[in-house]
């Protein structure tokens, strides 16, 4: 990334530039970048970003003011917002495979929720899976994760939906497009401090 003055002879300029360069800001800098085309936006990886981004930023607004507040000095820190301050490092977290947290101290701590058992059943190219909750406790989100295979473990980036926990409600997701196959799924738990459950058993459904 190269910080310039005045880009395509403007001091506001932005946009991409014959397919090969970008004019944006950062921060109020001005800056020029290389056009970057990501080979498979719809990785493993890429996928399980965007469903924990979803996620974060939906419930933003029902995070207390309190809560909010604590992602201050991280955000002054980094000339951001609190907002971009929570979603950055909460995102950083989960590709460490790191629970998400209202908080910026992260604490991991927490009562985990008490869940039901998971089941899985197949509709018209799709599967909805839920997740009873018995118990609430300190629970904020439930993540699903799917794989082709049987016998999987549950990673950052087989992560498809992020459920939040509202009371005892279930909490469900359904999968779809599916083509026609079989699908194993698995899910685990996050506190509001970031603690995360053990993986649950893997249920799974065949979708014809």
């Amino acid at each position: 990334m190269v910080r310039v003055q005045a880009p395509a002879m403007s001091l506001d300029a932005s946009g991409s530039l014959a397919g090969a360069i970008v004019f944006s800001k950062w921060k109020g800098r001005p800056y020029v970048r290389e056009l970057v085309i990501p080979a498979n936006p719809k990785s493993g990886g890429q996928v399980g970003i965007r469903a924990m981004l979803r996620f974060l930023s939906q419930d933003w607004t029902n995070i207390s003011s309190a809560d909010k507040s604590t992602w201050s000095d991280l955000a002054k820190a980094a000339v951001i917002s609190n907002f971009n301050a929570y979603i950055g490092k909460n995102v950083y977290r989960w590709r460490d495979f790191l629970g998400p947290s209202k908080t910026a101290s992260c604490a991991e701590s927490g009562t985990s929720p008490t869940l039901g058992t998971l089941t899985a059943v197949a509709g018209v190219r799709s599967i909805t899976v839920t997740q009873p909750i018995t118990t609430a406790a300190d629970g904020w989100g439930i993540c699903f994760f799917r794989s082709p295979t049987a016998t999987f473990t549950g990673t950052f980036d087989k992560l498809k939906y992020v459920g939040k926990i509202s009371g005892t409600n279930d909490v469900a997701f359904v999968d779809s497009p599916l083509a026609p196959g079989t699908y194993y799924y698995e899910v685990l738990s996050v506190t509001t401090s970031g603690k995360k459950s053990s993986l649950s058993s893997e249920v799974n459904a065949t979708v014809s």
